[in-house]
């Protein structure tokens, strides 16, 4: 038996780590995690969005 084998994740794992995370935390909070996550990354690329904006404006100048 190889090490690789012993490492991998299949599916059956992959959805006993999502029952037990949803037992644990609840519906509710992994949906107000997600929703501040995702808030989080439209931020964040809107945020480098006018940084690229910015610097191209001070380049043409």
């Amino acid at each position: 038996m190889s090490l690789i084998s012993l490492v991998a994740i299949g599916p059956l794992q992959i959805l006993i780590i999502v029952l037990v995370i949803l037992f644990l935390f609840g519906g509710r909070r992994i949906a107000e995690f997600m929703g501040g996550f995702g808030k989080g990354i439209k931020e964040f690329k809107k945020e480098l969005k006018d940084d690229d904006e910015k610097a191209s404006d001070s380049d043409s100048k």
